[in-house]
């Protein structure tokens, strides 16, 4: 796992002993940011790196330009392995850790109140199979329409067998790409097409 574009190019990560997290392959990373190169994303963006684990996205973020990165990871043994990876990239300054669940819809996601720009939605595939409204997943993607900005993109990945609706609250989908075994949502504010 390692950062592979921007300053930080190259750089390895540290990752967790165990598999517990779900690392995404470089091939899809690479297709993954070039969609978001179309919405002039992640230059000087706010992001959260929601279900962060060790910080793939986040730090991929911030090595291609992006202004802070707010990571939120639940998991203590993670959270420690994140700090790391964000200490050796020299992030410190540019990031913020939140050791708390993602799910939770009242979680300040950004720097000081402001919106953020691009949001990675990453839950483990088993808490994404349910994401209708009501449930956790779908309460939050509801949550984070008030939580971007007019510009504003959420990336949601799940296993390539979950099916993300159309529309929750403000956000609609507006691109679906399938890698591998992983189905990729790209979803903005559906004021932005009147």
């Amino acid at each position: 796992m390692r950062i592979i574009a921007g300053t930080k190019k190259g750089m390895n990560l540290f990752g967790p002993k165990s598999m517990v997290s779900r690392p995404i392959t470089d091939r899809v990373k690479e297709s993954l940011f070039s969609v978001l190169y179309k919405y002039d994303l992640p230059e000087g963006a706010i992001v959260a790196d929601l279900f962060s684990g060790v910080g793939s996205m986040g730090l991929e973020s911030l090595s291609r330009g992006a202004k802070f990165v707010t990571f939120v990871d639940r998991d203590w043994n993670i959270v420690k392995i994140l700090k790391q990876n964000i200490e050796k990239a020299d992030f410190v300054q540019q990031s913020q850790v939140l050791k708390a669940s993602a799910f939770n819809v009242e979680l300040d996601i950004s720097p000081e109140g402001e919106k953020c720009d691009l949001v990675f939605v990453d839950p483990p595939y088993i808490k994404s199979k349910k994401n209708e409204e009501g449930s956790p997943l779908g309460n939050l993607l509801i949550s984070l329409g008030d939580k971007i900005t007019d510009h504003g993109v959420v990336v949601v990945r799940t296993s390539d067998d979950v099916v993300i609706m159309d529309n929750y609250g403000s956000l609609e989908v507006v691109e679906r790409r399938t890698w591998g075994t992983m189905n990729v949502c790209f979803l903005r504010g559906r004021i932005l097409d009147q």
